[in-house]
């Protein structure tokens, strides 16, 4: 289908079934690498929230009783949308969100595994037969909460996005999906249009692209009963409270400071290559980037000058006109943000090895050396294209430095021994372990989520997904009715 994502479609937009005009007008989106507006959309405000809980409201009781073959038919569809439109879809992920090309098909193929593993739960059991006296049936069973509210960022904006919507939809709720601003296409309308062609009706998916405002009156709104939100930790402290307050069940993915663990026996070539992967792909912009790079004293000369000179290699540039390994940072805030990590942990004492330097958007791939608890790297979240390398004597001190930290997402281990790694994996507080991997993976049908500052203990994914987007209803049957002692 050509031009599938047309961009006269949602100009000064928003989506709710239909497209209509924003409540306060349009919102520039710019493409990162080059600075130009890459397309305009609708800028939507609370009152649109508003409006779009009471319409999914009134959709989901509809949408709940469609027979099951034909809503795991609009999901089959949606993926196959997907595939044929990849071309497209393709280009524009990589100019909107700054990625290289193959991160974008990643994202892609990753959104269809998620339709289609969303259709598959159409046919799933949605309860249990539990245990009862004779003569009475007990049965547990999955019912939708109703209007899902999914607040998703710039980073990965397909997937971060689709993963919440698809499942949501599948356990037959309704959605309100706000977009990142900065990435309302890949992370929004491109799933709106999808959903459109794949045949979702009317009023069972609404994007509503906006900033902080709009987020609230999403988690705040009568009509939407869970939210589900994938962001920075400072952001989801605040999502978690407001939704505590009007006891509203939440779901929060946030970031992460992930530990590549080197143990002496590794090889050190794959280790480096490990390592430059995780710290470097999609410019470190990944909740489970390996930003920390723990490394035993015996080898950490020798892993962190390869590791440096992968860096010193690595093309940069824009992905969209040329063949490069990593494209800009999503924003001059967040490059500063970096920048002020980098020079900062210098100042303290570590050792640029690589890196360090930026022109417009693209920071180049950094290596620090000697870095230590207490220093920025080692504490904070980047969120871009910098390895912390961190020596280590032990297999104890390195399990106290992985674990010293509020996040608990990911961790990597790379050794020959798959008995001493397991012996670590065993002591580590986060919520994915990858032995003889580094940090960065996700799977449609797994359990994905955090611990701590990482998250309050939600998943996206898989079994998952049953626990996060319904809840349980118990009912009893008699044949018939008895009497009571009083």
């Amino acid at each position: 289908m050509a031009n599938f994502l047309n961009t006269d479609t949602w100009d000064g937009k928003l989506f709710g079934g239909q497209w209509i005009p924003a409540t306060a007008g349009k919102l520039e989106v710019l493409e990162p690498a080059t600075g130009h507006v890459l397309t305009t959309v609708g800028n939507a405000a609370a009152a649109d929230v508003v409006k779009a809980a009471a319409d999914a409201r009134k959709a989901q009781l509809a949408w709940v009783a469609k027979p099951y073959e034909e809503r795991a038919g609009i999901f089959r569809t949606a993926a196959r949308l997907i595939g044929e439109n990849m071309a497209e879809l393709t280009d524009w992920i990589v100019r909107e969100t700054g990625s290289i090309p193959p991160k974008a098909q990643v994202e892609l193929n990753a959104a269809i595994g998620i339709l289609h593993e969303a259709a598959a739960m159409l046919t799933q059991p949605h309860g249990l037969l539990l245990p009862s006296n004779p003569g009475r049936m007990s049965i547990g069973r999955r019912l939708p909460h109703g209007v899902v509210g999914v607040i998703s960022p710039f980073n990965f904006p397909l997937i971060l996005s689709i993963r919440a919507v698809a499942p949501a939809l599948a356990t037959g709720n309704t959605v309100v999906l706000k977009p990142d601003p900065q990435t309302p296409i890949t992370g929004g309308f491109l799933i709106a249009r999808i959903f459109q062609e794949a045949g979702l009706p009317e009023g069972c998916l609404h994007v509503l692209p906006g900033g902080g405002a709009v987020g609230e009156a999403l988690v705040s709104d009568p009509n939407v009963a869970m939210i589900s939100f994938t962001g920075s930790t400072a952001a989801g402290r605040k999502v978690g409270e407001l939704a505590g307050r009007h006891l509203k069940k939440v779901t929060l993915e946030l970031g992460g400071k992930n530990s590549l663990i080197v143990l002496d026996d590794a090889d050190i070539d794959i280790a480096a290559s490990n390592a430059a992967w995780g710290a470097y792909l999609h410019q470190g912009q990944i909740c489970m980037s390996s930003g920390r790079i723990l490394v035993h004293k015996n080898i950490a000369e020798s892993l962190t000058a390869k590791l440096a000179e992968k860096a010193n290699h690595l093309p940069v540039g824009n992905p969209a006109t040329g063949q490069v390994a990593l494209g800009p940072i999503i924003s001059k805030r967040q490059l500063d943000h970096i920048d002020g990590i980098v020079k900062d942990t210098v100042a303290a004492g570590a050792k640029l090895r690589a890196g360090g330097s930026y022109e417009e958007l693209f920071y180049r791939p950094t290596v620090l050396e000697g870095v230590k608890p207490g220093m920025r790297s080692f504490e904070e979240e980047v969120f871009g294209p910098v390895a912390s390398v961190v020596v280590f004597d032990s297999d104890d001190e390195a399990l106290a430095l992985a674990n010293n930290t509020a996040y608990g997402l990911s961790a990597g281990i790379i050794s020959k021994s798959y008995g001493r790694a397991m012996s670590l994996a065993n002591k580590l507080n986060c919520g994915l372990i990858h032995i003889n991997d580094q940090t960065v993976a996700d799977e449609p049908h797994i359990p994905f989520g955090g611990r701590g500052a990482s998250g309050n203990g939600g998943r996206h994914g898989g079994p998952a997904n049953w626990e996060e987007f319904t809840q349980w209803q118990w009912i009893t049957i008699r044949e018939n009715a008895h009497a009571y002692p009083f």
